[in-house]
């Protein structure tokens, strides 16, 4: 599944982990976490995010 990196501060999503403590559960892709879902590091948004090729 594909990474993505908060272009602020350069937290790594990944969907093998997911967000638990935002309610994302483990295996959840990017694409299907709530557009209102923010960064748990800095707080920005969805859409500050970018896919990560790490």
């Amino acid at each position: 599944m594909q990474k993505y990196i908060c272009t602020v501060c350069g937290y790594i999503y990944e969907p093998e982990v997911g967000d638990e403590d935002s309610g994302i559960a483990p295996g959840t892709p990017f694409e299907d976490i709530p557009d209102d879902w923010a960064c748990p590091t800095c707080g920005a948004q969805k859409s500050d995010f970018e896919p990560y090729e790490g």
